[in-house]
């Protein structure tokens, strides 16, 4: 039997776990372990693609895996929101494990084989997510990737990453449980169904407003994966991990999930159409607002360099967030783009630090002064990665604050304007001014030092710095792949 459309729904959940089996089996040769890796990350994208080219061209694949009762069922099926978080996913997971082996084997970290297997199992759920045909399918891989990754969290071992592995577990698993499953329940409850419908499952029922407005707030704070403003601790918790664990939570999977769903839920559970401009949106929005300036605020005060990009993340994802509850069709396009163009910037500074730390063992902003004439490629895909996170041309991520500063001007929303210039402002300070301090400032660390990062850990940034340039130019192809979400042709 050949490859078909259903066969490949259901590879893009088996090949990771085939390969965590093979991570496994090869527990005792390191480098045959991490060439099972990276075989099941190839071998995933390869199994993407053509699915990704063929929701491009129209086509809806979809699989039910089982049916536990009338309109409440398990069900994969690909649209163009899923392709694109499934490609990003997929494309960034060979990049990560690159870095990992570098980071992993030039810090002697312990137990390298579990942290391949956890790690090939979160892609499993996080695909999962990417696939899922309904909202009851998306919250079982939503609760399996919290699961799957908690040992990554709690990786070290010691008290430290225990406390935060704690933390990590305790909020997500608290507000799935008590706001994202009675979320699930009620829409159920009042729709028959948790299908995602083009055009939103809850506007073709007819559901009332005060219903709509408890359903969407719920959603907003149950979903804690996206870090809205005050579930948000997890996060920065998190740190604690090793850096290709922040990586992958922060660019590959777990945030990603959480502003996915968000995403999926506005489009397709309820619709456009009952958000814009409902008094609940409309308030979740100014709490994302708060958020990304709160949080960007926040990020300025951080020495340490991880805990600076864990705050930045929280206020990124924001930016989903709120390009969601605004609701126009440029903020959701913005909400969109942010997902893709945030995930390979993210993806970079947190490699770069973790390059950085390799090398010499610093961990804190002010240690990078002087060293980007020692490490120029590490710095120099610093500096395009900020580029894109503060939305400056020519680098993916402006695209992304151009739609959604459009998006707020469509629905007359001059606070969401305002947060977004004050975060693009606070970004110069918190991040690309690390770059320009690395090339331009002197520091007596940097002229003793004589460290090298090893190659593994400076070629996966260097190449995700690359990807986000190279997006800067694919925004015309990007827009026109997810329109029809948005446009209500599918």
């Amino acid at each position: 039997m050949g490859w078909t459309p259903e066969l490949g729904l259901v590879l893009t959940l088996v090949l990771p776990l085939v390969g965590a089996l093979g991570i496994l089996a090869l527990a005792g040769k390191p480098n045959l372990r991490e060439g099972a890796t990276l075989a099941a990350a190839i071998a995933l994208l390869a199994n993407v693609i053509p699915l990704v080219i063929m929701v491009g061209d129209g086509a809806r694949p979809e699989l039910m895996i089982t049916e536990i009762a009338p309109g409440l069922d398990l069900t994969l099926r690909l649209e163009p929101l899923g392709a694109l978080f499934a490609v990003t996913a997929s494309a960034l997971w060979i990049l990560n494990s690159l870095f990992a082996i570098g980071y992993m084997r030039g810090n002697a970290e312990h137990n390298q084989t579990r942290f391949y297997f956890f790690l090939a199992v979160a892609i499993s759920a996080t695909m999962g997510v990417a696939v899922s045909g309904n909202m009851l399918t998306l919250f079982v891989f939503y609760e399996a990737l919290t699961l799957s990754t908690y040992p990554l969290v709690s990786h070290k071992g010691d008290e430290n990453a225990r406390r935060g592995a704690r933390i990590y577990l305790m909020i997500l698993l608290i507000t799935s449980l008590a706001l994202l499953l009675p979320a699930v329940v009620g829409t159920y409850a009042v729709a028959g169904s948790t299908e995602f419908v083009q055009g939103g499952l809850l506007a073709g029922a007819g559901v009332g407003g005060a219903t709509i407005g408890i359903l969407l707030v719920l959603y907003a704070f149950g979903a804690a994966k996206a870090a809205l403003m005050p579930v948000h601790s997890w996060l920065p918790n998190a740190m604690v991990a090793p850096t290709p664990v922040s990586a992958f939570l922060h660019a590959v999977a777990v945030v990603k999930a959480g502003v996915f769903t968000m995403l999926k839920v506005v489009v397709y559970l309820f619709g456009p159409s009952i958000v814009s401009g409902h008094p609940a949106a409309n308030a979740i929005a100014m709490v994302a607002a708060v958020s990304i300036v709160l949080a960007s605020v926040i990020a300025l005060t951080k020495n340490n360099l991880k805990a600076r990009l864990a705050f930045s993340t929280v206020s990124q994802l924001s930016y989903v967030t709120l390009g969601a509850m605004l609701a126009t069709p440029a903020a959701l396009a913005g909400a969109a783009f942010q997902i893709v163009m945030h995930a390979f910037a993210k993806i970079t500074l947190f490699m770069c630090a973790g390059a950085f730390y390799t090398a010499t063992h610093y961990n804190d902003v002010s240690d990078t002064r002087g060293f980007g004439r020692k490490m120029p490629f590490l710095f120099g895909a610093f500096f395009v990665a900020a580029l894109s996170i503060t939305g400056l041309p020519p680098v993916g991520g402006m695209w992304a604050k151009l739609f959604l500063s459009a998006g707020a001007a469509e629905a007359g929303a001059w606070w969401a304007l305002l947060a977004l210039i004050l975060s693009s402002l606070l970004n110069v300070g918190y991040l690309i001014v690390i770059p320009v301090r690395a090339f331009f400032a002197s520091g007596e660390k940097a002229a003793a030092s004589t460290a090298t990062a090893p190659p593994l850990t400076i070629l996966p940034p260097v190449l995700t710095a690359t990807i986000a340039l190279v997006l800067f130019f694919l925004a015309g192809p990007i827009y026109d792949y997810v329109a029809p979400v948005f446009g209500g042709v599918e």
